[in-house]
């Protein structure tokens, strides 16, 4: 009887851990069939208002070159093969002597410069809008929440230097930044982050990429949770850093594991852009701009190599 009644007890506090754990992930403020997430917020008359920003037509590429030597999230790698058609061996077509080449890529689609989806990370194998893995993750692709789906993001963006902000070129790996530290770099920018707006953060680390690709992919500055929070309460579109990962690693608590990565996608349905280049933009203090992302729209991706630009 006893035995019988720890097994019972065993089974409750199963289940309540577990809906605990899955109660952690709220419905969408979209419906119940939302698959956007944040890009529910973007408008055309945001673009309209977001195009005022663009003064001088100067742009930034915000990707990075992406190859086999780009660092990246074991096991994640890149390989490019030329298929030769008649280039150099097969007789050229037609009387204009046609000749060509075509090619075949063989590449995880987190790597370098690259948008999380929504599918992506979540918890307790439920993910944005409270779906379980089991109705939307195929092996064939994503059935629901594919990078595909996202409309082309265009609008406001914001760059905040929290390497200036921190006094260092480059802020050290584990340092994290929450929302005393994005208001204060905002205030000293003279930026207001506003609803719609895609945040970016500069903290000199994509340096690290080219000098040490290893100290790079080993931790990283980036956004802690409170600052997480913060920037879900302001309804912004997505956030992205010169970072592999966005967020502070090591993590701001032990034996948590990307937990920011669960706050912006999981719950608030904040898209996340990582690896961005933003030394350009820094440099010339390019505060406030004009986004513009329309990503590869492969079926069933759970992210997406793409190079966003920055328009002043």
């Amino acid at each position: 009887m006893i035995y019988l009644r720890l097994i019972g007890a065993l089974a409750l506090l199963l289940t309540v851990c577990t809906v605990q754990a899955n109660s952690d992930v709220p419905k969408s403020e979209f419906g119940p069939d939302d698959e956007i997430g944040a890009a529910n917020r973007l408008s055309p008359a945001a673009v309209v208002q977001a195009a005022k920003l663009v003064k001088t037509g100067k742009t930034y590429a915000l990707g990075i070159e992406t190859g086999p030597d780009t660092p990246a999230y074991g096991p994640r790698k890149f390989q490019m093969t030329i298929l030769q058609l008649d280039d150099g061996v097969g007789k050229p077509a037609g009387t204009n002597q046609a000749t060509g080449n075509d090619d075949m890529m063989y590449t995880y689609m987190g790597i370098g410069s690259q948008i999380d989806g929504l599918g992506h990370l979540g918890v307790n194998h439920h993910y944005y809008n409270g779906v379980h893995a089991k109705d939307f993750v195929k092996v064939t692709g994503l059935t629901k929440f594919s990078t595909s789906n996202i409309p082309p993001i265009v609008c406001r963006g914001i760059l905040l230097d929290m390497a200036a902000y921190l006094g260092e070129a480059i802020l050290p790996e584990g340092t994290a930044f929450n929302e005393k530290e994005i208001t204060g770099a905002a205030k000293a920018q003279g930026i207001v982050i506003q609803e719609g707006d895609v945040v970016l953060f500069h903290t000199g680390w994509m340096n690290i990429s080219e000098s040490d690709p290893k100290r790079f992919m080993a931790g990283e500055p980036g956004l802690g949770m409170g600052g997480a929070r913060f920037l879900a309460k302001k309804k912004i579109i997505a956030v992205g850093s010169d970072t592999y990962g966005l967020e502070a690693v090591p993590f701001e608590q032990e034996g948590v594991f990307f937990p920011v990565h669960q706050e912006m996608l999981t719950r608030n349905g904040i898209y996340l852009l990582e690896n961005m280049d933003t030394r350009k933009l820094a440099e010339d203090e390019g505060w406030e701009f004009l986004f513009v992302l329309g990503q590869p729209r492969f079926y069933g991706s759970v992210q997406s190599i793409i190079n966003p630009v920055a328009i002043r």
